[in-house]
């Protein structure tokens, strides 16, 4: 199997326990917090919904500054309805699909910088970091599923049933 079918096949089932957890966000909830030093639960579910992005850029950029001096290109507006969140999903996996589509195991070698200040942080062959992503993907989609506990909110199957879906897929 190709590295890049394997990410793909990998996007697609991330995708789908992302749209599950998005499903069951209550509305009005965007500045919601579990504590004063957490992320407010909409910066958070946002995240969620436009991680995919960063697989579409490592894919074609070579690097990223996430602290840039002057202005941040990754200022966006706030998507707070769940329909504004899954559209957002949808898009930011089907730029994600296109970008490892339209690529070959040989690029995904290739060398990929994270920055702060101009300065790399982290430096790594794309396919790394791709899976890297992913991983952070799924991180804060679990913080996520914490998030829905704590308000009240159904928590989906996502690995494995929960106590609020007993079905596994």
């Amino acid at each position: 199997m190709k590295m890049t079918e394997f990410l793909l096949a990998e996007l697609d089932r991330e995708v789908d326990r992302s749209r599950r957890a998005i499903d069951q966000i209550p509305e009005g909830k965007y500045d919601w917090k579990p504590h004063d030093r957490s992320m407010p639960f909409g910066y958070l579910v946002q995240m969620v919904a436009t991680i995919p992005s960063w697989i579409a850029m490592i894919v074609s950029k070579d690097e990223l500054d996430i602290a840039p001096t002057g202005e941040s290109s990754m200022d966006r507006e706030p998507k707070k309805t769940k329909a504004d969140l899954t559209q957002a999903l949808e898009t930011t996996a089907d730029d994600a699909r296109s970008a490892l589509g339209g690529t070959t195991d040989e690029h995904l070698m290739t060398p990929w910088r994270l920055k702060a200040h101009g300065g790399v942080v982290q430096a790594a062959p794309r396919f790394e970091m791709i899976q890297d992503a992913i991983n952070h993907w799924a991180h804060h989609r679990g913080q996520m599923t914490v998030y829905l506990r704590l308000m009240g909110a159904k928590v989906p199957a996502l690995y494995g049933p929960s106590a609020d879906d007993q079905r596994f897929r």
